[in-house]
């Protein structure tokens, strides 16, 4: 392909991806292909001779299109929102077309200096301490996604603390030291935190534990538990050297006491803290939520992930360390082949020396097109009204008081509720009369059967709140997630989609009602039938930590 035909093609690719944008809300949202659908379509093996564009693009409708499912659609509800803006989009084909590995700054010095600058600018935006910033000791880098931060983080945390532990040791002594105290240290987390702080302590080689939440605190690590974690720890013969702190968890965007967090910090020096703020931590360009980052200053280093409200292709998972000495240290080493006057100088920065890979793409053009098109305020606006959005579908869903129960605060555009089962009555009398709807349940329960009424209570909820999930997700009007959380099943409802407006959630909450309502009757219908294989659960199935077996590790959306 010369360029008179890259021209041609170009053209037509980006008359069809204008024209997929404009029409995705007439798609089904959720693929429903079968697994190993495209391997029927395409050919055993690669073409012997090169084919026509114009016979290549046809595929991308017959073939590919099938098989997606659409992140950009207004009707795509779930997990947490992954942008993808014009602005961005024209960064990847920027950054395709001056493709470098960037692993030393001389590979390309505007690669490397535009990452320092608009990490710089959105630190700024989002009211971070001065000490994560390149011109202090900190720093921004660019990471694949919020599971690499974290990743990275944890080596140099394990370093660290290997490091400063040993200290006043010296040769053989110190290794043995070193060694021993290895096979002991423990990352830790909360139970809300993102299951890739447990995948990165795989990865360091390291044990992990997990700080108890309660219902009560909005499934928020606290502090004072947080510190009986740790004591526990060390009573078992452990060394706690990292945690992670969250800003907005998965399943109910629930932000830890980072003020609590801190002051047990103070008793335990060398614990690397990590924030986790991958989909929350965009709502800190809002001046009213800067009021989070004031203990920041405690912490060792922070991610927020651009791609999921920041109106920013995937990749751009922007990570921040007090002291970039620290990451560096973890991860350098320079083979003769890497070595220049110029990395050698020290008067540069060298990416690869502060993630996992070598080789690194330009990704920080497309968050200077982002930053540049839309302006503070135009991001501001953007996470506002997606905020607003989030109150006016709770408020459809608090209007349903007989059909759902919101489980946790809504927070950051996100809804997290069950369906609310109907009281049936026991085997010898009715239903209390005159009872809320939401107690109602419970107390037939309590007058049934039942001996632990409030755990068949979940158990019915769990049911009819899973069946309502499949029945929306596999009708593909929109698409939705679950979680469980406190042993109860939950759907997600997520409205920061950058297509999504206010007819947008108001269809959702018509579907979520109309297929509550059908699921509620199909269940009244058979609520007479014999009961069989009904001991211990539904249908015989014992629930533990969670729905069917299921337990509640976040593991969604790309972290």
């Amino acid at each position: 392909m010369d360029s008179k035909q890259f021209r041609e093609a170009a053209h037509a690719a980006i008359d069809e991806i204008c024209n997929y944008y404009d029409t995705i809300e007439e798609r089904r949202v959720l693929s429903n292909v079968e697994p190993g659908y495209l391997r029927k379509l395409l050919p055993e093996g690669a073409p012997q001779q090169g084919e026509k564009w114009e016979d290549i693009q046809k595929d991308i409708e017959a073939k590919i299109m099938p098989g997606l499912t659409h992140w950009q659609s207004p009707n795509f509800m779930a997990f947490f929102p992954g942008s993808s803006t014009y602005p961005s989009i024209l960064g990847e084909l920027y950054s395709a077309a001056f493709t470098a590995p960037a692993f030393n700054w001389i590979c390309s010095p505007a690669i490397t200096e535009l990452e320092t600058v608009v990490l710089d600018w959105l630190a700024q935006m989002m009211n971070l301490p001065a000490c994560y910033l390149s011109t202090n000791e900190g720093g921004g880098v660019i990471q694949g996604s919020a599971s690499e931060a974290i990743a990275s983080s944890m080596v140099a945390a394990r370093d660290r603390y290997l490091r400063e532990s040993n200290a006043h040791l010296h040769g053989e002594e110190r290794e043995k030291a070193v060694a021993e105290m290895r096979s002991r240290l423990v990352a830790l987390g909360s139970d809300m935190s993102h299951s890739s702080t447990q995948k990165a302590a795989l990865i360091a080689g390291t044990k992990y534990r997990s700080v108890p939440t309660k219902a009560e605190d909005e499934f928020s690590m606290r502090g004072p538990v947080f510190r009986e974690t740790l004591e526990q720890c060390r009573r078992d013969g452990l060394e706690p050297f990292y945690v992670t702190a969250t800003l907005g968890t998965t399943a109910t965007c629930a932000i830890d006491d980072f003020e609590g967090i801190a002051e047990v910090l103070k008793d335990y020096p060398l614990i690397w803290t990590h924030v986790d703020a991958a989909y929350a931590g965009a709502a800190l360009i809002c001046e009213e939520y800067q009021y989070l980052t004031k203990h920041f200053e405690s912490f060792d280093s922070f991610d927020i992930n651009m791609h999921k409200w920041l109106l920013t292709n995937f990749d751009a998972s922007c990570m921040y360390v007090k002291r970039r000495k620290n990451l560096i240290e973890a991860l350098s080493i320079t083979p003769s082949y890497l070595r220049n006057e110029y990395s050698d100088s020290g008067l540069v920065t060298d990416y690869r020396d502060w993630g996992i890979p070598l080789g690194r793409r330009f990704r920080a053009i497309k968050i200077w097109f982002v930053l540049r098109t839309y302006g503070v305020d135009g991001l501001k606006a953007h996470i506002r009204n997606h905020i607003k959005l989030g109150d006016m579908f709770q408020s459809l869903i608090a209007s349903r008081p007989d059909l759902f129960k919101i489980l946790t605060k809504p927070a950051f555009a996100l809804t997290v509720l069950t369906v609310v089962p109907r009281p049936h009555p026991p085997p010898t009398s009715t239903a209390l009369a005159g009872s809320p709807p939401s107690n109602g349940a419970l107390e037939a329960y309590s007058n049934d059967f039942t001996s632990d009424a409030r755990s068949h209570a979940i158990m019915d909820a769990n049911t009819l709140t899973k069946e309502v999930y499949e029945t929306i997700n596999s009708r593909g009007e929109i698409f939705l997630t679950s979680s469980v959380i406190g042993g109860a099943y939950a759907i997600r409802v997520v409205s920061a989609n950058p297509k999504a407006d206010a007819k947008h959630l108001r269809k959702a909450f018509e579907i979520l009602v109309e297929t509550t309502e059908e699921t509620l009757a199909k269940a009244g219908k058979s609520e007479t039938a014999p009961l069989t294989n009904g001991i211990n659960g539904v249908n015989g199935v014992k629930v533990t930590n969670g729905v069917n077996g299921v337990n509640g590790m976040t593991t969604m959306n790309g972290h």
